[in-house]
């Protein structure tokens, strides 16, 4: 699978989250301080609204859609609450230099 490079380390402050463009479609870009960063798609499964837009919480690994509530696991995008029940997709995420790199299909 060829990496994309999605951003600066630095463009994604701690316990944010920022919204990119890949060939696989707007992937959510999130910032967990010394756990690194995770990506997941950034189109709530459930209300199709902005993940990016919604409350990281850091502690948890978590992301939620700020229409309905639900929250995504950025470890795996599975919907820990409702009313979500698919998952979003999560990416493998590298950094390279000071550059957040993740891996897209063909």
């Amino acid at each position: 699978m060829p990496l994309v490079r999605l951003c600066a380390a630095s463009d994604v402050p701690v316990g944010e989250a920022r919204r990119f463009e890949t060939p696989d479609g707007p992937v959510a870009v999130v910032n967990l301080g010394e756990a690194g960063f995770r990506a997941v798609g950034a189109i709530c499964s459930h209300a199709h609204y902005f993940l990016d837009e919604g409350e990281v919480d850091v502690d948890e690994e978590t992301i939620e859609c700020p229409k309905h509530g639900s929250t995504f696991d950025l470890n795996t995008g599975r919907p820990r609450t409702l009313p979500a029940t698919l998952p979003v997709p999560a990416y493998q995420v590298k950094l390279e230099n000071d550059d957040v790199m993740i891996e897209v299909d063909e």
